[in-house]
């Protein structure tokens, strides 16, 4: 059975309702080769008291772990926000075949600013938009109140 982008960009979303449910901004990732998923990753920024730790930094490096190098050819990210410019930079060096993302960042995404990934990559987005832009509304409405 051939899975599609739906599928692996839904394994996103239950990574990014692990984020929710710690009070992490919303954001999960997966990380697919052959059909296969070799990476799950969510943010872990507040957990980590890292900036960096966002769901793409963390799925790239448990992904090259499981390669055993640095490059992802032949992958592609499912992650349910357009990347920011510190990730489409690594996703950048990694040289990924292509990054799928769900919901736009019109604010911070990486694409808005203008910041392009590898010219190997393939970016496409708005798999599943709706379902990642409610989670991360919820999110944002939750810390409001």
């Amino acid at each position: 059975m051939q899975l599609d982008d739906q599928y692996f960009m839904r394994k996103a979303l239950e990574e990014a309702e692990k984020a929710y449910e710690i009070d992490e901004v919303p954001v999960g990732a997966v990380i697919v080769v052959n059909q296969r998923i070799i990476a799950r990753a969510h943010n872990l920024t507040e957990r980590l008291n890292d900036v960096t730790a966002h769901a793409e930094m963390q799925a790239i490096t448990s992904a090259a772990n499981f390669l055993g190098g640095k490059y992802l050819k032949g992958c592609t990210l499912y992650v349910t926000l357009e990347p920011c410019v510190m990730c489409m930079g690594a996703l950048y060096w990694s040289q990924l075949d292509r990054i799928v993302y769900a919901a736009s960042d019109p604010k911070r995404g990486a694409l808005a600013l203008g910041v392009n990934p590898h010219p190997k990559s393939i970016c496409m987005g708005g798999v599943m938009q709706e379902a990642a832009a409610d989670l991360l509304q919820r999110f944002f409405q939750k810390k409001r109140q």
